[in-house]
């Protein structure tokens, strides 16, 4: 079982890296290695490969250390996951106790990427779709845009979309065939009582702060099967150890 489960791994992970690397490939980042430090917001690249990494590493350690009952493969996969057992509870418990700050933070996080938009097709695409999921605009509001180059309202900003909102921000309508990309165009210049009738005006760290209430037993229950499938990981690691050290010192 563990050599199946960790060579599965070990090839989710290799597909992980290789999507990484054909994203960047199609952004001409493996052209232009520049492009990398230059992003000022966040690039979902970077956590796609540091995802596919670590199930790589992770798979193959466990993989290989079965296969070849490799006694320091193993420690390494089964301490790693401990590891990432205990980050994760560590996590959890920081966020619980330091809500305040965790908000601030995710707060400063959105802002930071908003500013950065236009910047990363992958991370427009990724703010376009928390927003049109969870119905919302900007970190905590649609003015949060003027933080924009593009979407900002002052005097000299020459862009066709001053004063207006990225299209994920605008109402949906079932009826509606064709995406419309502009309907964001000068919301803003209009006063703020007549935004709701055209985008959504609730900001998207409001609209998750009451996701998570709705949805707290789905995380809690995806929580504790990643927990579970991770202390398997590690009581089938220490048990191959244990076979394979009894085997060694009855031969010796």
């Amino acid at each position: 079982f563990l050599k199946l489960s960790q060579a599965n791994k070990a090839l989710a992970g290799a597909a992980f890296i290789a999507i990484g690397f054909w994203a960047w490939s199609e952004k001409g980042v493996l052209l232009d290695l520049t492009q990398v430090t230059r992003l000022h917001g966040f690039d979902p690249v970077w956590l796609v490969l540091a995802v596919g990494a670590i199930t790589f590493i992770l798979g193959f350690a466990g993989c290989v250390g079965a296969l070849r009952e490799n006694i320091c493969l193993l420690k390494f996969f089964s301490g790693v996951i401990g590891f990432i057992f205990f980050l994760e509870l560590t996590a959890a418990v920081l966020a619980f106790v330091f809500q305040d700050n965790v908000r601030e933070w995710i707060n400063d996080f959105f802002l930071s990427n908003v500013k950065a938009y236009r910047e990363d097709i992958d991370l427009q695409n990724l703010i376009d779709s928390l927003q049109k999921m969870n119905h919302c605009c900007g970190a905590k509001e649609p003015d949060d845009w003027n933080l924009n180059l593009y979407f900002n309202c002052t005097i000299n900003n020459p862009s066709r979309e001053k004063c207006g909102v990225p299209f994920s921000c605008c109402l949906s309508d079932p009826a509606d065939t064709v995406l419309n990309t502009q309907c964001g165009y000068d919301v803003r210049k209009g006063p703020k009582g007549v935004w709701s009738n055209a985008i959504y005006v609730k900001g998207c760290i409001p609209a998750l702060e009451e996701w998570l209430p709705r949805n707290i037993y789905i995380i809690a229950g995806v929580f504790i099967v990643i927990s579970v499938l991770q202390m398997m990981g590690i009581f089938f690691a220490r048990t191959l150890i244990g076979d394979i050290e009894k085997v060694r010192f009855n031969y010796y």
